[in-house]
């Protein structure tokens, strides 16, 4: 048997592949961005073939750079950006459109139609989540109600519906698989994550065929197999990007909880095998699919949190390099009354509101570029403050601790700032390529590289902690400040 576990880690913005060995070190890493489209305001896209290109070529680029053989590899694990919408024509293997990006807004018509209909409530009860435009049902709408024969094509079982892990799988299997798991599955609008089916009532109302869905399956099993090189490699781990993060931060158990900082913010607490459901505007979600059984998770979902960076880079050109953001950050001592609110495509828990917009208030003359780098900087804290004091709320258990990972948790700055104004020891582990892990953990479960989760819990180790040294009225005036900001920015494009 192989001795390594590949993780292809497919994001918003890059494809990246990771060879880990068993005891989790990282032999390489493979990384390549792909194109962004925004044909209209609020609305964002990825070409399928892009995505599958820049993700195989990573693959077969880290392999090369770290010298290993196909052979020697046990098992492929993948892990993904959730909700993104692809379809596809079963005979040609050709998307019938771009993918519809999780972030895009353009079905917020469809969704306000759900909520009108009366369906809310059941869209709560069944899948656990909001209806919003955030997740894949209306964008499959979308898709079926504009591409010419499409939803006919479906009824037969022609044109396939995937989120990318499917789209991935299927590509990888030649064709021979079309599946997703658990997690994914519920991330879709359309799963009833209690009976863990799809659900006919949401596919009526929104004229989607059974017959295009995949096959839903759990988070660790033997799927198909790919062929490298002449070599058959299981793919056997599958799982959301925040749930592989949640698994590869070793949170196991119920009450264990984490944050990934990357181009959204996403808190996940592991509840255990039982749904907990929000009061507090979080979703209820499934955590990870293993051995038979489902344990759920609460979440909350920033939709803009390292994004807001990447906006001071690229749009209005404040630095040259993001990790500059935390340079500029610390040339003032504090905000000068600034707060940035980065709704650029609504606002996620705990407000659910698809028509908020950003705004930047508080400037004065003296306000300079770094109080609004320091404001942005501060604007992902406040935003996961907010997460967590609504999952304390709903479970009325206290977190000790916040294990954080993502790109953004590399900012001395920000982690110390998040640390401050949430009063909680926020924890960096020493692998904070904990998406991919959780990938890996998966797929060498299923082929028993490794024996368990206990055997895994041993693995994780911290790299830094983070302790709160600010003093609480400080605290309480920057959140009561930032709460007046969120407020003049509810509902800007509702009219």
């Amino acid at each position: 048997m192989g001795t390594y576990i590949l993780a292809l880690d497919q994001g918003t913005t890059s494809s990246r592949a990771i060879l880990f060995d068993r005891e989790q070190n990282i032999l390489g890493v493979a990384q390549k961005e792909f194109t962004q489209f925004y044909p209209k305001e609020g609305w964002v896209e990825h070409d399928p073939i892009e995505i599958w290109s820049s993700q195989y070529g990573v693959m077969m680029e880290v392999i090369a750079q770290a010298g290993v053989t196909p052979a020697e590899i046990a098992a492929i694990g993948i892990t993904n950006q959730r909700e993104t919408t692809i379809l596809w024509d079963k005979e040609t293997g050709r998307p019938i459109h771009n993918a519809i990006v999780w972030q895009c807004r353009r079905t917020a018509d469809i969704v306000d139609k759900l909520r009108a209909d009366g369906l809310e409530d059941h869209i709560r009860r069944t899948t656990g989540l909001v209806p919003d435009a955030y997740f894949s049902a209306t964008k499959i709408k979308w898709i079926l109600d504009r591409v010419e024969g499409a939803r006919e094509k479906a009824r037969r079982g022609e044109i396939l519906f995937g989120t990318v892990d499917t789209w991935l799988l299927w590509k990888l299997t030649n064709g021979a698989v079309h599946a997703t798991d658990v997690t994914n599955a519920s991330r879709t609008m359309l799963y009833d994550i209690r009976k863990l089916d799809w659900d006919d009532t949401l596919l009526q109302a929104l004229d989607i065929p059974r017959a295009m869905l995949p096959q839903v399956r759990s988070s660790s099993e033997i799927y198909g197999y790919t062929d490298i090189q002449g070599v058959q490699i299981p793919i056997s781990g599958i799982a959301g990007d925040q749930q592989a993060a949640l698994f590869g931060q070793g949170c196991f158990s119920s009450g264990d909880a984490k944050n990934t900082y990357g181009t959204g913010c996403f808190l996940l607490m592991n509840t255990g095998e039982t749904p907990c459901e929000s009061r507090n505007g979080l979703l209820t979600t499934i955590a990870v699919g293993l051995n038979g059984k489902v344990q759920y998770a609460l979440e909350g979902s920033v939709f803009v949190g390292g994004a807001v960076i990447q906006w001071l880079r690229d749009e209005m050109r404040f630095f040259a390099e993001s990790r500059d953001a935390e340079y500029y950050a610390q040339k003032v001592s504090d905000n000068g009354g600034v707060y940035l609110v980065p709704a650029f495509t609504g606002l996620g828990a705990p407000y659910w509101d698809m028509y908020a917009r950003g705004v930047l208030v508080g400037i004065t003359r003296g306000t300079q570029r770094e109080h609004i780098i320091r404001a942005a900087q501060e604007s992902i804290a406040y935003q996961v403050a907010d997460l967590v004091h609504a999952m304390e709320s709903d479970t009325g258990v206290p977190l000790t601790n916040l294990k954080a990972d993502g790109g953004a948790s590399r900012d001395m700055f920000l982690m110390q700032f998040q640390a401050d104004i949430l009063d909680r020891q926020v924890l960096r582990p020493a692998i904070r390529e904990t998406t991919a892990l959780g990938a890996a953990y998966l797929a060498g479960l299923a082929t028993n590289v490794w024996s368990s989760t206990e055997e895994l819990g041993r693995l994780w180790r911290c790299d830094t902690a983070f302790t709160p040294a600010m003093e609480a009225a400080n605290r309480e005036k920057l959140m009561g400040d930032w709460h007046r900001a969120v407020e003049r920015c509810r509902g800007w494009a509702d009219r």
